[in-house]
């Protein structure tokens, strides 16, 4: 036989770190003893610790391997047992208990099982009190230690956690009211003199406790009736005896004996804690919670429950504690209290121990509790459905009610489930309190062999850093969800969602159209379905955050009409309960913009981007290049292709306007957004129309007015020129042939925004060709065009298409719109008067001129052409001036003292005011506006928009009137000469 084949090679295989000394061992068993024990021992968390342990408890009772061979189950538990825990191969070697009490294991037991076996170990010791406290504690042993070795004989380690939790639970209840009963004997007759019940916290109360733990107690005390009902004693007396009482129980529990301890009753959660006194009255405590307890301290009471004593007094203090614990969320601070007190307990780790912390550390057992009881105190107020004591059971409600997605919920499960097992491993080692992860490989092997692992070592301290992770992500996106902290702020009965109280809570947010409100509000929460389920957790968090935005009325009806366009996607309300800032942000944009109402209509999923911070930054030129690219690779034919285009071009729209009203973009950012989006869209729209047409010319687009100064609104069109490098009657056709097609595809209409491109600034205006040459410009300009058209140059810049191109249109133009001397009198007088028509001719009949933001007094068009004024009599000598963009030319001018600082800040004001004004408006409205609204709801939503929205409409009215005031008697100096 070779050494693989013989008992020291099946030992080694099996996981023996020390085959030969343990093959002597088990040859001086019985061959049917030997059979099993090695079968048994090759399962065993630590097979060299379980065989040295069997070898004592063999030596202290020689009869073992019989009954090892005689009954598998025995030996697989007793044997799973010793390997796991050396605290309890200990007792058993002591004979404390005795092995033989694991031979007959009735199975898992409930808390009147446990009685009866308690009750009789005390009565059999005799009357000695010592010796009857002693027998409790060697009884509550055995019995700890039958669950455990159940527990680490199950085929599935993770499932048996709660039911071993509440085995432990009412193992706990049994010992109490056992020593509750021996605790009054010791006081002696007076005791008959007080009603004590005993009421637990913690895991106790929530019935998942752990093998060594403090169980959490609170007392309650009350003097007994005497015979003709009336009270035995007086209160103080009674206080007193209780007080005798709970001590009594506290050192029965709490003692350390030859057997050990118990377990440490703990009642330091009691009023005022371990300064308070031990034990109050029904009406003491009441009255401590009403008006003193701290917010922690409803959250400690959160799994209270009747345990031990005088049931109907516990009863009483989980029925009077029950309406207090359901309504502190909405006490002040309550969250941050919270919160902050989880963050402390993090802090508060040793440094060395804080990356091995189970229960308190980030990602550990306390971070899922404190997200689950976070979530049942806030939501729980108005939904009795999820206020179960337990973790797990609290988190399958919160799961089953739509409360936590059943993704987030099982995986936070799944952890709480392992991290417990783990906690329960180490707790086993040597039978003490401790919550450390193992400090080395050996450790870890053992903790994973006890927990069937392929890999123990490994994979257990892997698995236990990726579940940490896992929890701790999703902690921290629950427990600081700015959904809870908005349902927190929601009194109970604001998020019953019933016709009555969400009526009167509407009135009260400020909807105008309540009735109308309700019937959204019923046609969202309508039926049993998971969706209606999550409606009604939003709506009351969603119905605040409408009323925070311009319109809330709309914001609802929005709201609903994005739920039903998205069906029953799973992601969207998942999204808005779980996400982060998301739901707020889409509350504040439907609220708010009817514009961005209608881009989102035509792509519902465009939602997504209000979930992370990133997807609301606007895209740069080679990011929608890419993006343009992609979706233009999936099309066939130039129209599908086009809309392909212009279908990221109404996404990155509703990115830019929702990064708007949310206030992360100024007006200059926004300009410019829009300006690169629409070269993007025109490039490769170009592109796409250029395959269809196979010869055509070299063609470039250079962009003119608002689209050159990179100043674009949300209405602009894209005011451009035209230039092909070839010339001659078939390179016209040609090109002709592609910007017609390329403007018509942009503008179709269709599911996407339009996008008209506006060739009217080309020479001859409207009668002019689409598309000249180099050449034609050059002579057109040369000596054709008139001082307005130099005008209209100052903002041409390169736009889309052949970049070499249009730079060489660029300098021909230099010379045209850079006029070498400035203007001369007659080119000046032509502006002024051009200037006067446009005022007078375009402003449309019966509109209050001051209220045009363009054309009226003080408006974009006085800034604009005050400013390009400037630049065509001064560019000439002042290379700085040479930019299409109306504000840095401004900031040119002042710096060369062309104009004076307080006259250029006047402009830039009324420039910049008259153009985001521009955008608030059509972002409201939906539509494009040139003047201030006449509805004063919308005018109020705009100054929201604005910042104004203290002072509402009026106030940003006058701020326009009196700003566009200033600028228009600086226009009128500068521009027409009259100062």
């Amino acid at each position: 036989m070779t050494r693989l084949d013989s008992l020291e090679g099946r030992l080694a295989r099996v996981g023996f770190a020390r085959p030969d000394e343990a093959a002597q061992v088990v040859r001086g068993w019985p061959a049917p003893a030997r059979e099993v024990g090695v079968d048994q021992l090759a399962r065993a968390a630590d097979p060299d610790r379980a065989l040295e342990s069997l070898a004592r408890l063999v030596d202290a009772d020689p009869g073992l391997p019989a009954r090892l061979a005689g009954d598998q189950d025995f030996a697989a538990r007793l044997i799973a047992l010793v390997g796991a825990s050396d605290g309890a191969a200990n007792d058993l070697a002591a004979g404390n208990p005795a092995s033989a009490a694991l031979v007959e294991d009735p199975g898992p037991r409930d808390r009147a099982g446990f009685e009866h076996e308690l009750t009789a170990a005390v009565a059999a010791a005799g009357a000695d009190p010592g010796a009857r406290a002693e027998a409790l504690r060697v009884a509550y042993r055995t019995a700890q230690l039958r669950i455990a070795a159940r527990d680490l004989v199950a085929d599935d380690p993770f499932a048996v956690v709660e039911p071993v939790g509440r085995e432990l639970a009412d193992l706990a209840d049994a010992t109490v009211a056992a020593a509750l009963q021996l605790a009054r004997d010791e006081v002696g007759p007076e005791a008959e003199l007080v009603r004590l019940g005993v009421v637990a916290l913690g895991k106790t109360g929530g019935r998942e406790l752990n093998y060594v733990s403090d169980v959490d107690v609170l007392f309650v005390a009350e003097p007994a009736p005497d015979a003709d009902g009336a009270a035995a004693v007086d209160t103080q007396r009674a206080l007193a005896i209780g007080s005798k009482i709970a001590s009594a129980v506290i050192g029965i529990c709490s003692a350390h004996t030859r057997v050990g301890q118990i377990f440490p009753l703990d009642a330091a959660l009691r009023p005022e804690g371990k300064a308070g006194p031990l034990v109050r009255t029904l009406a003491s405590h009441r009255a401590y919670y009403e008006k003193w307890a701290k917010n922690w301290e409803f959250q400690a009471m959160l799994k209270a429950r009747p345990m031990a004593g005088d049931a109907g007094l516990a009863d009483a203090f989980t029925e009077m504690i029950a309406p207090l614990v359901w309504a502190a969320a909405e006490r002040p601070e309550f969250l941050a209290d919270l919160r902050a007190m989880r963050r402390r307990v993090v802090a508060e780790i040793p440094p060395r121990e804080a990356d091995r912390e189970i229960k308190l550390g980030a990602g550990g057992l306390r971070d899922v509790e404190f997200t689950v009881q976070l979530l049942q105190l806030v939501h729980g107020r108005a939904d009795d459905r999820i206020r179960a004591r337990g973790t797990l059971a609290a988190l399958a409600e919160l799961i089953e009610h739509g409360y936590v997605g059943r993704s987030d919920g099982t995986s936070l499960g799944e952890a709480y489930r392992f991290l417990r097992a783990l906690e329960h491993r180490v707790q086993l080692v040597g039978l003490r309190r401790t919550h450390l992860t193992p400090g080395d490989v050996s450790g870890w092997r053992r903790a994973g062999r006890s927990l069937g692992l392929a890999d123990p070592a490994a994979e257990a301290e892997k698995r236990w850093r990726q579940t940490r992770r896992t929890v701790l992500a999703l902690h921290q996106r629950m427990f600081y969800s700015p959904l809870l902290e908005a349902v927190a702020r929601i009194p109970a009965d604001g998020l019953r969602l019933t016709p009555q109280a969400a009526g009167q809570r509407l009135k009260a947010l400020g909807y105008d159209d309540p009735d109308g409100a309700l019937r959204h509000i019923a046609a969202l929460t309508r039926g049993l379905s998971r969706k209606a389920e999550i409606n009604r957790q939003l709506l009351p968090a969603m119905l605040a955050w409408f009323a925070e935005a311009p319109i809330p009325d709309h914001g609802l009806l929005a709201f609903r009409q994005v739920s039903e366009d998205l069906g029953d996607a799973p992601w969207f309300l998942r999204a808005l309960r779980d996400e982060g800032m998301m739901g707020h942000r889409l509350a504040t944009v439907l609220a708010s913009s009817r514009y961005l109402l209608g881009l989102l209509q035509r792509d519902p999923q465009a939602v997504r981007i209000l979930g992370d911070d990133a997807d609301l930054t606007p895209r740069d030129r080679l990011e929608l290049n890419a993006a343009m690219e992609r979706a233009v690779a999936a099309k066939e034919g130039a129209g599908p292709r086009v809309n392909a285009v212009r279908s990221v071009r109404r996404r990155e729209l509703f990115r830019i306007g929702a990064a708007d009203v949310l206030g992360r973009l100024d007006s200059e950012q926004v300009a410019a957004a829009l300006s690169d989006l629409t070269a993007a869209t025109i490039y490769n729209a170009l592109l796409v129309v250029l395959e269809d047409h196979p010869g055509a010319p070299e063609l470039a687009i250079v962009a003119m007015g608002r689209w050159g100064g990179r100043e674009l609104s949300y209405a602009s069109d894209a005011d451009a020129v035209v230039v092909m490098r070839d010339s001659g009657e078939e390179a016209t056709r040609h090109a002709v042939s592609v910007v017609s097609e390329l403007r018509t595809l942009l503008a179709a209409a269709g599911p996407e925004p339009g996008l008209q491109i506006d060739l009217d600034l080309r020479p001859d205006g409207k009668s002019g060709p689409l598309v000249r040459s180099l050449a034609a410009y050059q002579s057109y300009y040369a000596g054709r065009s008139e001082p307005w058209e130099a005008q209209a140059l100052i903002r041409a810049d390169t736009g889309a298409g052949g970049d070499e191109l249009a730079t060489e249109l660029l300098s021909i133009m230099d010379a045209t719109r850079w006029p070498e001397g400035g203007l001369d009198a007659r080119a000046l007088a032509q502006i002024r008067r051009l200037k006067d028509r446009m005022e007078t001719e375009r402003l449309p009949r019966g509109e209050e001129p001051r209220r045009h933001l363009k054309l009226g007094p003080g408006g974009l068009s006085d800034v604009e052409w005050t400013v390009q004024l400037i630049q065509l009599q001064h560019a000439h000598r002042v290379p700085g001036l040479r930019t299409p963009s109306t504000l840095r030319a401004l900031a040119v001018a002042e710096q060369e003292k062309l104009i004076n600082p307080a006259d250029a800040a006047v402009l830039r004001e009324a420039w910049t005011l008259a153009g985001t004004l521009r955008n608030k408006i059509m972002l409201v409205r939906g539509k494009k506006a040139e003047v201030l609204p006449s509805d004063t709801r919308e005018f109020a939503a705009v100054a929201d928009l604005m910042g104004d929205g203290t002072g509402g409409a009026s106030h940003l009215e006058e701020r326009w009137y009196r700003t566009s005031r200033r600028a228009r008697r600086v226009t009128e100096r500068i521009f027409y000469g009259d100062g």
